[in-house]
């Protein structure tokens, strides 16, 4: 009985529906909505269309999200009764949609906050609607992540093959160069910066994988990923890559250690001591900048120093509405006085520029709310045997989510997919977890009817009474 009232007060997690209606939607889950989710994640990440001009013109991308959201909206309507329950999350991202919408006809310009919104954030939220949607089971989880480890092979390959190629853009300065972004600039990863975010969100998910799976192959294959991932971020010169990187290794050996894997944390301590050693030429004069601004002879860091206070001046003028959904680049210059064009380099900002502080506030919501889903999942998977296969998983995303917050502080990027793509693994770890606890919970609800059916008889009632025989 203590038990059974255990799973009745961890509320956050019980199924909405009925436990084996919510098991029947998992089992019949739509496997075309969730195969075109698969396909345009490595789309968007790789860019196919980059090494072979012709799927350009066929817009590959746009048919795979076409065909995720259009197989999933008629699996929906066909099978109302067993629709997936609600999530604040999701909630929550239409919510912020919503408001950057009110805002349009007070931005600064209302046609490129249109483009802004139709361009990039509304397809950002719909990629973590469908992540957090189709992704739910253990093996969706698991496909999904591998997903973004593999695609991070190539993408960390090409960047390490740009450096030792010399193939760099000019920053100005001379005898000073950084390699260019994935296929020359394009996709999601487009610039040194870009390259160093995305494959330091996908190092925390490779190491949970590497020390969730029982197969050596696929070990190696998570470790070659991650090992990979950390020597591309390093030759992009990236401080705000160097940063996250930092703050990930220190979170990631924590959690190693926490979850009983001194192999994959000595392997973890082996690379952070033979760093220092293994550095490119140039790598620590370009970090030393960091705590020093005024010897970065590129001019980046004081220009973004400048922003930041510029920005924060624009908040406080514009607290509640902001100046429009990517207008913060106009806003800046008003207020610098000169044409820069320059996004603040800080997405918290970028969100109190252009949606004001309801803006924000949802956004930190959001974020907040993820990661502690992600939480809550490791705890009752370290407690349930029934998800402890959840636990490593858990865990990565947690990292990932936190090295987000980390990189957030130096990148103007706010609407774009890096967020969502984690905060969306986050929803479909949740609903992974109550979908795979869903038949536990009826067990012991059969259990509970099963004793109260047979409880002892009130005293003075006739319940139970049986006369004697002679």
């Amino acid at each position: 009985m203590n038990a059974i009232a255990e799973v009745r007060t961890d509320a956050w997690w019980r199924p909405q529906a009925a436990p084996q209606a919510q098991t029947v939607a998992v089992a019949r889950a739509n496997v075309v909505a969730f195969n075109a989710l698969v396909a345009f994640t490595a789309i968007l990440l790789l860019s196919p269309q980059a090494w072979f001009p012709v799927l350009g013109s066929l817009r590959i991308a746009f048919l795979a999200a076409g065909l995720a959201i259009g197989a999933h909206l008629l699996d929906r309507i066909v099978r109302r009764n067993s629709a997936p329950p609600a999530n604040a999350e999701v909630g929550l991202a239409l919510l912020l949609v919503s408001w950057a919408v009110i805002t349009v006809p007070v931005s600064y310009w209302a046609g490129g906050s249109v483009d802004v919104l139709t361009d990039t954030y509304l397809k950002a939220v719909a990629f973590f609607w469908l992540v957090g949607t189709l992704a739910t089971s253990g093996h969706r989880l698991r496909v999904l992540a591998w997903t973004l480890v593999l695609c991070a092979i190539p993408l960390a390959a090409t960047g390490i093959k740009n450096y030792l190629d010399g193939t760099g853009l000019s920053t100005g300065v001379e005898g000073f160069t950084r390699i260019v972004g994935y296929m020359g600039g394009s996709g999601l990863v487009a610039n040194p910066n870009d390259l160093a975010l995305m494959l330091n969100l996908i190092i925390p998910i490779a190491a949970a994988l590497m020390i969730g799976t029982r197969s050596y192959g696929a070990k190696a294959v998570a470790a070659l990923a991650m090992l990979l991932s950390i020597a591309a971020v390093v030759v992009t010169f990236s401080r705000a890559g160097f940063l996250t990187l930092a703050a990930t290794a220190v979170m990631l050996f924590v959690v190693l250690m926490r979850r009983r894997a001194p192999g994959a944390a000595g392997l973890l301590l082996v690379v952070a001591l033979a760093a220092p050693v293994l550095m490119p030429d140039g790598y620590t004069d370009r970090l030393s900048t960091i705590t020093d601004i005024e010897t970065d002879r590129t001019g980046s860091a004081q220009g973004r120093w400048q922003d930041f206070v510029v920005a924060s001046e624009v908040v406080m003028h514009n607290p509640i509405v902001g100046v429009g959904i990517g207008a913060d680049m106009l806003a800046l210059n008003e207020y610098r006085g000169t044409d820069t064009y320059r996004s603040v380099h800080n997405a918290y900002l970028q969100y109190a520029v252009d949606l004001g502080l309801p803006g924000l506030i949802l956004f930190v919501w959001l974020h907040v709310m993820c990661f502690r889903n992600a939480r809550r999942v490791e705890r009752r998977a370290d407690a349930d045997p029934a998800v402890r296969h959840l636990a490593p998983l858990a865990a990565g995303i947690q990292i990932s989510l936190v090295a987000f917050f980390v990189a957030a502080m130096f990148h103007p990027i706010a609407y774009q997919f890096y967020f969502f793509t984690v905060a969306g693994l986050a929803v479909a770890l949740k609903n992974t977890c109550r979908a795979e606890t869903a038949p536990a919970l009826a067990t012991n609800k059969r259990r509970h009817d099963l004793l109260t059916s047979h409880a002892a008889p009130v005293p003075g009632s006739m319940a139970g009474f049986s006369p004697r025989t002679s």
